[in-house]
C-alpha cells in the first residue's frame, strides 16, 4: 500500500506527499529529517489516503499541488 498525506506546518501552510510507510515518513517530518518540512515544525497530519500503487498515490499527490488540487483541498479535505 501507498499513502498520499497532507500536512498542516506551523505557518499554516499545507505540505503534501506520498510514500509507503506513512507512520516513518511522519516521524521523519517530525524530527527535522526533511529540509522542506524542518522549518516549520511542529507539524501535524490533517488528511491521508491509501492506494495500491504507488503511481496512483504519486498521480494524486501532483493533483493536490495543482491549483484545482489546492481548490479541492481547501474545500473537502481541511477543516
Amino acid at each position: 500500500m501507498y499513502y498520499t498525506y497532507l500536512l498542516q506546518l506551523s505557518n499554516n501552510d499545507f505540505y503534501v506527499g506520498s510514500t509507503k510507510n506513512l507512520k516513518s515518513r511522519i516521524k521523519k517530518h517530525q524530527l527535522g529529517e526533511v529540509s522542506h518540512t524542518s522549518k516549520f515544525r511542529p507539524l501535524r497530519l490533517v488528511w491521508y489516503a491509501v492506494f495500491e500503487t504507488r503511481e496512483k498515490a504519486t498521480e494524486f499527490e501532483k493533483y493536490l499541488k495543482s491549483s484545482s488540487g489546492k481548490a479541492f483541498r481547501n474545500k473537502r479535505l481541511i477543516k
